[in-house]
């Protein structure tokens, strides 16, 4: 970069934090529950998160990022492997149920541990389970990346997608 570029970035104003999150709720996104294990295996953590995404194909990486103050954000840091739960259209009490804060998100609710000993949901889209490859800073988030390891795509249907803080539903013509 030379020093007029330089000049113009830095001379740029501060973007407003508000008008941010509004110009990236533009941008819709399917939903995901990510899952792990407390490392001694015993403990499952989970939040729904939009912020899954496909790194690399070769080998195959996938990431997603947590913000610094989520309550299960050391026993992501802790464990080594997660599972990414891809929802359907029909799972928005279960989107509602992990984006809280409750600890009683787990109960009463069925699970399967897969082969990475990660919380498989049942009925999803596809599942991915990953061994943790890195984790970067970035912000006020810290982002994951994984390797994943297996794969399943358990049913067809529609996927539940979130746009301009809402819930949308994809239609076919």
């Amino acid at each position: 970069m030379n020093n007029a570029q330089s000049e113009i970035i830095d001379s740029l104003p501060v973007i407003d934090p508000r008008r941010f999150r509004d110009a990236l709720g533009r941008f819709a996104t399917g939903i995901t529950v990510i899952t792990c294990l407390d490392p001694q295996g015993e403990v499952p953590n989970g939040f729904t998160a939009n912020s899954f995404s496909s790194l690399s194909l070769d080998p195959p990486l996938v990431l997603f990022s947590l913000r610094r103050d989520a309550g299960c954000l050391a026993a992501f840091e802790r464990a080594r492997a997660f599972a990414v739960n891809v929802l359907a259209e029909d799972h928005q009490d279960l989107s509602n149920r992990f984006a809280g804060k409750e600890a009683s998100r787990w109960e009463g609710l069925q699970f399967e541990a897969g082969q990475t000993g990660a919380p498989l949901l049942p009925g999803m889209l596809a599942q991915f389970e990953c061994r943790t490859e890195v984790i970067h800073d970035g912000g006020d988030h810290r982002i994951f990346v994984g390797r994943v390891l297996r794969l399943t795509m358990p049913r067809e249907g529609e996927p539940l997608v979130y746009y301009q803080g809402d819930y949308r539903f994809l239609t076919r013509d």
